[in-house]
């Protein structure tokens, strides 16, 4: 596929018109039409983003062979009708966040996905930031070593949603982060969800995540509508460095520390009250030279190389639903007053496992 490639985007509120305007600013794709039930609100988009044919109709966008793919940006109830109809239709996808509202209906498109041998990709836009990709790059090169713990905090004034609650709504972009940045993706066993819901609103405004990871480092999500002031900030600390990625300061968004704690020695004994030597390290700290981008540019450019290319996206499918499969365990943990609560993502990938076992033996 040489051609530029012909994409439609579903759904012009909050997020399709930025899709829209970066699918048409892109080399790699032709804008062939903004699809919204409210053909005023369509056309609008159109004529923002320099013009593109308008419809209300999704048969009409699935029926056109001219089109290769189609762009979801649609409430996340949604997501799995519009996806499952465009997957039949023989169309690639990219569907915002969440993947869906709920881990079974996930799965089922991405197994129509792989099934029809079509791309499924998940937006997580943030991935495609380039303070992002820099970290995926310096963990993926040891550089911050082991690591032994993430916080994140996403935070600010913001608008209460009708349908989903405070870590549907937030939650899915750090997820997404961590599963871009940590090698093998997120994989944890069990999560543990606290929230609060202090204005009555019937759902948690605020809420807390615990995460443990391999190896016996642990993540923390804090989430919260509710916040005066906005704070996006993520900090990894790893045995060799630490880093610290502030979105809000364009100036100096990622830094990394030469400073820690330090174990000179270990015993064997767990008897033994002085186990290790701790000295503190108090080294340097570095910002790399980032360059100013937008993040959706390159989501534009990374789908049409997945399908030129015939493989995965980097934020797949796949990517999508180990995110819901964190949000489902952490609706469960909040019925359970924050009990741990295991994934339903673990259980699917020990019965993939099993079943492949079972195969080679019969083989």
């Amino acid at each position: 596929m040489a051609e530029r490639l012909s994409i439609a985007v579903v759904g012009a509120g909050y997020w399709g018109p930025n899709l829209a305007r970066n699918f048409r600013a892109s080399a790699d794709w032709e804008l062939a039409a903004v699809c919204d039930l409210d053909l005023a609100r369509a056309r609008q988009v159109a004529e923002t983003v320099g013009g593109a044919p308008v419809t209300d109709s999704l048969d009409a966008v699935l029926r056109d062979r001219g089109i290769h793919a189609v762009a979801v940006a649609t409430p996340a109830r949604t997501h799995h009708p519009i996806v499952m109809a465009a997957l039949a239709a023989g169309k690639h996808v990219i569907v915002e966040k969440p993947l869906a509202d709920g881990f079974g209906r996930g799965e089922e498109m991405v197994d129509a996905a792989a099934e029809r041998g079509l791309v499924l990709m998940t937006d997580h836009t943030y991935c495609y930031t380039p303070a992002a990709l820099k970290i995926a790059e310096l963990i993926a090169e040891d550089f911050l070593g082991e690591v032994l713990f993430i916080d994140s905090v996403r935070i600010n004034l913001g608008l209460i949603q009708p349908d989903v609650d405070v870590f549907w709504d937030l939650a899915p972009h750090d997820l997404a982060i961590l599963d871009f940045v940590l090698p093998g993706g997120l994989a944890p066993v069990s999560v543990s969800a606290h929230g609060a819901d202090p204005l009555g609103t019937g759902k948690p405004c605020i809420g807390y995540l615990v995460i443990p990871l391999a190896g016996g480092a642990i993540a923390h999500v804090h989430v919260n509508w509710l916040s005066p002031t906005k704070i996006r900030q993520m900090v990894i600390g790893g045995t060799r460095r630490t880093l610290v990625w502030d979105d809000l300061n364009p100036q100096q968004r990622v830094s990394v520390y030469d400073r820690g704690v330090d174990l000179a020695t270990r015993s064997r004994r767990r008897s033994d009250t002085h186990a290790a030597r701790i000295s503190y390290r108090l080294g340097d700290t570095w910002a790399p030279a980032l360059p100013e981008r937008e993040a959706l540019s390159s989501v534009a450019a990374e789908f049409a190389a997945a399908i030129r290319e015939r493989r995965r996206a980097r934020t797949s499918g796949e990517s999508g639903l180990r995110i819901l499969s964190v949000l489902d365990a952490a609706a469960a943990s909040l019925a359970a007053a924050g009990a741990p609560h295991p994934l339903a993502l673990a259980g699917v990938e020990q019965d993939r496992r099993a079943r492949a076992e079972r195969e080679a033996v019969a083989g």
